[in-house]
């Protein structure tokens, strides 16, 4: 790594200010919601272009031009030192602020909102360091992919990867996508314009609260993220035989309640065996659902996820075998169809390395090392990791829990995030290759 200037003289009290500003924007953003008493913000929303319209005050605010794309991302922009704002590649920091339903009120948002802090962090009066390179601030609108079931439509935009079919999926009141765009004001026929080419970017860093423990475990409060999971996610069906509940004896039953149940817990049997393979049963529908009529049908869902693409399949392939055996033995037939697949994204080396510098810099011992895990949970940087290098940096979650009103951070912590995520920019700026 070369030498990069350091933050470590800044005044504590600077980024502890910053970090209350973060933590109250967490709070105003908490409010903008669908469901009163919960926090619900889903792409194409009035909701969405809320949040949107207070994300760009707040990029103004540090002189960025603001714009929202073509797929419905807000974005502001810095131009590098001594130049336009719309010349040179930019370093992009983000994350999203949809959510979830009955979501926390840090999962994304929080990302973003350091972002915006660090880059005051940089721009500081008297203090302000001159880039090479134009930073860009994206908040991306659909990470989760709540209201129309397929992640990342924001970021896969972005990345020139939109896929012409999701036009036709429709929300749960029969919404399509295509018909969304139009009343939220955007123009499907122009969603293209939202893609960037690689030579636009330098690289994609994202400060994200760990959505598990590890951190907590250990004590430790910040982390260099070596990779995002690789996804596979599944609908599966059992069929059985629906008779009725009195009169049909159990040596005649075909029960595909009971068959899918045996098959829900072979997934958690085999993955927990397994190293850094996740697999949840998130979703589960009998029918005919009568309380006096046996199953006949079970639909269930299945997320499984690993480190490596490889484990991730050789897994699903050990789960088919269970299901052949579980199915065959009780006289049921099953069926699959795979709805979403996610390559592990690997972070970039450099990326990597700019990004530990940044945590370095906050510890209070310089031969201290941070922490490296892997992502367990899918982010924006996926779909970026097409067209440019990903970092990461993830800050510390009590008792790891997410999506759920629960999800914490401490405002110390942010505060650190916010040092790091500045100094990791820092220190991308010393790279020759910048």
């Amino acid at each position: 790594m070369t030498a990069a200037p350091s933050l470590r003289d800044l005044p504590e009290g600077v980024t502890a200010a910053a970090a209350r500003r973060v933590m109250a924007r967490c709070d105003e953003l908490s409010r903008v919601t669908a469901t009163p008493g919960t926090i619900e913000r889903v792409y194409l929303s009035p909701e969405h272009a809320r949040v949107n319209r207070l994300a760009a005050e707040w990029m103004r605010e540090l002189g960025m031009r603001t714009w929202q794309d073509a797929a419905g991302n807000q974005v502001g922009r810095i131009g590098p030192a001594g130049a336009d704002a719309d010349d040179g590649p930019a370093l992009m920091l983000g994350s999203h602020l949809d959510t979830v339903i009955d979501a926390g009120r840090f999962d994304g948002i929080v990302g973003v909102l350091i972002a915006l802090e660090a880059v005051r962090l940089l721009r500081a009066p008297g203090g302000g360091i001159r880039l090479p390179f134009a930073v860009e601030i994206v908040a991306f609108s659909d990470e989760e992919g709540t209201r129309f079931g397929t992640a990342l439509l924001g970021s896969s935009a972005v990345a020139g990867r939109w896929n012409e079919q999701w036009w036709d999926l429709a929300d749960a009141e029969g919404v399509t996508l295509r018909q969304a765009y139009r009343e939220f004001g955007l123009d499907p026929g122009r969603v293209g314009e939202a893609a960037r080419r690689p030579d636009e970017l330098i690289g994609y860093l994202e400060a994200h609260i760990e959505q598990g423990p590890e951190l907590d475990r250990s004590g430790e409060a910040l982390a260099v993220v070596s990779s995002i999971a690789s996804a596979r996610r599944f609908q599966l069906v059992v069929e059985g035989e629906a008779r009725h509940a009195g009169g049909t004896p159990y040596d005649m039953r075909h029960d595909a309640l009971l068959g899918a149940s045996e098959a829900a817990l072979a997934v958690e049997r085999v993955c927990a065996a397994e190293h850094h393979i996740i697999g949840t049963v998130g979703r589960f529908e009998a029918f005919p659902g009568a309380v006096n009529v046996i199953p006949g049908e079970v639909r269930f869902s299945l997320d499984l996820r690993g480190e490596f693409d490889g484990e991730r399949d050789r897994v699903w392939l050990a789960l088919t075998r269970e299901l052949d055996e579980i199915m065959g033995r009780r006289g049921l037939r099953w069926r699959s169809r795979e709805i979403h697949r996610a390559a592990a994204v690997p972070c970039d080396p450099l990326l990597q390395d700019v990004v530990r510098a940044g945590i370095v810099d906050t510890l209070p011992q310089r031969g201290e090392e941070p922490p490296v895990i892997f992502s367990r949970a899918g982010h924006d940087g996926m779909a970026l990791g097409a067209i440019t290098g990903v970092g990461m940096l993830f800050l510390r979650n009590p008792e790891g829990i997410s999506h759920h009103p629960d999800e914490a951070v401490s405002a110390a912590d942010v505060a650190r995030g916010i040092r790091a995520l500045a100094a990791a920019v820092l220190h991308r700026a010393a790279e020759p290759a910048a």
